[in-house]
């Protein structure tokens, strides 16, 4: 698995330009307070799915050969992977497979029907779906996108990064999500060749660190994996996205799941816009580190707005219950 460039960085934006449009980024007064600095959101939850993962889901489909097109593709995915699968597939006139776990969010399996990809139901948790996934392959032969080993994918969510910065180059600080780390890897490779000073800082919750603790350490490890924010959740780091954060990343802070709740009310409040827990880790993460931003350009990926009601009504629950948010 090569390292994507710039270059391919570059090609996968003209090659998904005319299936979606660059997402809006906005400085909001409520935010810039909390964080108490010059902040940018980037909507990535305004995709056509909700989520990041559709530019790298449309890079790598128009890149297969007729042979895997016609084999059929598969993923793994607790929601936003495997709607870009769809989506992607759909596009190109492939078929498409999506194993979830059985209580997956009931808003992105309907959504993933609708694009019309099948649904296989497995475990409990990611990490069995993925191992399920892994056995279907192996029997029929599907052509396997994994969900943060793939090159093409990581070139295509990077172009979420190029977008910020053509947009705004004088951002000199990227927050951005990490569940297996295909955004993150992206966002390193964007701003490190658009500017090599640009401090790219990931964000992962304590309750599932395997990313962040193998970038520590080095090395791949596999963590319990107890969160409840979808877009954040995998025991296990993955290889590619891995050596990409060693090379690049500047840190890598890990949240708490109440802490990313209060900013899920916070986007609400302040931002006017539905983040998923994912989507809302980037601003968890800068106001814990607010005094090292201060004076700084900061860019948050708000990487996805695919929250279940429940979730949804839980984060209303949480904001009546600290009134003082």
């Amino acid at each position: 698995m090569q390292i994507p460039t710039i270059d391919d960085i570059l090609a996968a934006q003209k090659r998904i330009s005319p299936y979606l449009r660059p997402t809006p980024m906005h400085s909001y007064p409520g935010i810039n307070e909390i964080v108490g600095t010059e902040v940018y959101v980037k909507h990535e939850n305004s995709q056509p799915i909700g989520a990041f993962k559709v530019r790298g889901g449309i890079n790598l489909v128009a890149l297969l050969s007729n042979e895997e097109k016609e084999k059929g593709v598969i993923g793994a995915s607790t929601g936003n992977h495997g709607q870009s699968i769809a989506y992607a597939a759909r596009i190109f006139g492939v078929k498409s497979t999506i194993v979830m776990p059985e209580k997956s969010n009931p808003g992105k399996v309907a959504s993933i029907k609708s694009l019309g990809a099948e649904i296989v139901f497995h475990g409990s948790i990611f990490d069995e779906a993925q191992a399920h996934c892994e056995e279907l392959v192996e029997k029929h032969g599907y052509r396997y996108i994994h969900s943060g080993d793939e090159p093409d994918l990581i070139a295509g969510v990077a172009t979420e990064t190029l977008e910020m910065l053509q947009e705004n180059p004088g951002i000199d600080t990227v927050i951005v999500p990490v569940g297996g780390g295909s955004g993150a890897a992206g966002t390193c490779i964007a701003a490190k060749s658009a500017n090599p000073k640009i401090e790219v800082i990931a964000v992962q919750s304590q309750a599932a660190p395997a990313a962040h603790d193998s970038w520590r350490e080095g090395r791949l490890v596999e963590r319990p994996n107890r969160t409840s924010v979808e877009g954040l959740s995998t025991g296990m780091a993955f290889e590619l996205p891995q050596r990409i954060l060693r090379e690049h990343l500047n840190d890598f802070i890990l949240v708490s799941e109440q802490e990313i709740m209060r900013a899920v009310v916070w986007m609400i409040q302040h931002a006017h816009t539905l983040a998923e827990g994912a989507g809302a880790a980037p601003l968890a993460a800068a106001y814990k580190i607010r005094k090292r931003l201060k004076d700084k350009k900061v860019g948050l990926i708000c990487s996805g707005g695919n929250m279940s009601l429940d979730k949804l009504r839980k984060a209303l629950d949480f904001a009546m219950s600290h009134p003082n948010l």
